[in-house]
């Protein structure tokens, strides 16, 4: 069965073919299943991710209320954050700026990138968006109101900034450098905006980088990375732009021993903020990104751009997941070399 849905990350086509072992994309050329690597395990010391802390990291700013932009929650999680990032990271950007919406309404913009070894030639960008979405547009009721956000959004940075504080404390090698990019107005779109309308603030800093001449080796976005039953396939950008990187967090993923959540099923394209990564300042860049695969009734979890996406949909055992996962990658690419 094939689907053709269109979401606020785009154009989605998702074709599922019912084997064991796989779920092919409609936008996909080839009708081969992806690739199976073999199983191995990656021996490397690693710290352990603490889901809790990451939940209560999202409660925190679920408390601020929906952090859409231009209200005061927007100032009041900004100033949180970053206060989150100076005890964690050597050095803080913001980019507090203007942007203009779909709708030609200007927008406050706040992009927080947070930098660790900032002196290491080699570095890993992580990424996550960290605004509300101003409606419920897929919910049955109070459509006109801002949702809580607690996964698409919460999560993501509530993730990325319990890896920062795992990196502080257990230190990595000084060769390997993290850029941790908290970007604003991702989710202030609308279809007929036309797909562009989304994604703003990544927008503002691929084209205006908080350091000249920019480059990482890679860049791994999150997106609705804290629900419950998660499952995380290969997005189609992400193999298209940069196989090897999702090939390389999802062997991370069975070496941390969370292969049941990272599968290798394809996923469908989603328009996110790794293409513009991708697009606009070249860095190869995935999505891990929340898709239950069921196009017979959502491509997303039940809860997205509902009032449901409150924190009664996070789990632990996600957060975990996912967490691990980044700090096995993180560990993994900071060793040396085997020697031949």
């Amino acid at each position: 069965m094939c689907v053709s849905r269109t979401s606020f990350k785009g154009a989605i086509y998702v074709c599922t073919f019912f084997t064991v072992f796989f779920i092919t994309s409609c936008n996909n050329n080839s009708n081969t299943p992806a690739k199976l690597p073999e199983e191995h395990t990656v021996k490397v010391n690693t710290p352990d991710f603490n889901a809790d802390v990451a939940y209560g990291d999202i409660a925190k700013q679920v408390s601020f209320g929906p952090r859409v932009p231009g209200t005061p929650a927007q100032k009041l999680c900004a100033a949180w954050m970053q206060e989150e990032l100076k005890k964690v990271c050597d050095t803080i950007y913001i980019q507090n700026v203007h942007v203009t919406a779909g709708d030609g309404k200007d927008l406050p913009c706040i992009n927080l990138i947070g930098v660790i070894n900032p002196k290491a030639s080699k570095r890993i960008l992580l990424l996550t968006h960290w605004d509300s979405r101003p409606w419920a547009d897929m919910d049955v009721a109070d459509q006109d109101k801002p949702i809580l956000a607690a996964d698409d959004a919460g999560s993501g940075v509530a993730v990325l900034l319990e890896v920062a504080r795992n990196i502080k404390e257990y230190k990595l090698s000084p060769t390997l450098g993290i850029d941790i990019l908290l970007e604003d107005v991702e989710d202030y779109g609308k279809n007929e905006w036309k797909e562009d309308s989304y994604c703003l603030g990544t927008q503002y800093w691929a084209h205006h980088p908080h350091v000249a001449n920019y480059k990482a080796d890679f860049g791994i976005l999150l997106d609705m990375v804290g629900a419950a039953n998660a499952q995380f396939p290969l997005e189609g950008y992400s193999t298209e732009y940069a196989s090897d990187v999702q090939q390389k967090v999802w062997s991370a993923a069975n070496s941390a021993g969370y292969s049941s959540y990272f599968n290798y099923n394809r996923g469908g394209y989603i328009t996110d903020d790794h293409v513009s990564v991708n697009r606009i300042i070249n860095i190869p860049t995935i999505d891990i990104i929340n898709l239950p695969g069921n196009p017979q009734s959502h491509e997303f979890a039940p809860h997205w751009h509902t009032h449901q996406d409150n924190m009664s949909i996070i789990d632990k055992n996600t957060l975990k997941a996912v967490g691990q996962t980044l700090l096995q990658t993180i560990y993994e690419t900071a060793q040396p070399a085997p020697t031949p």
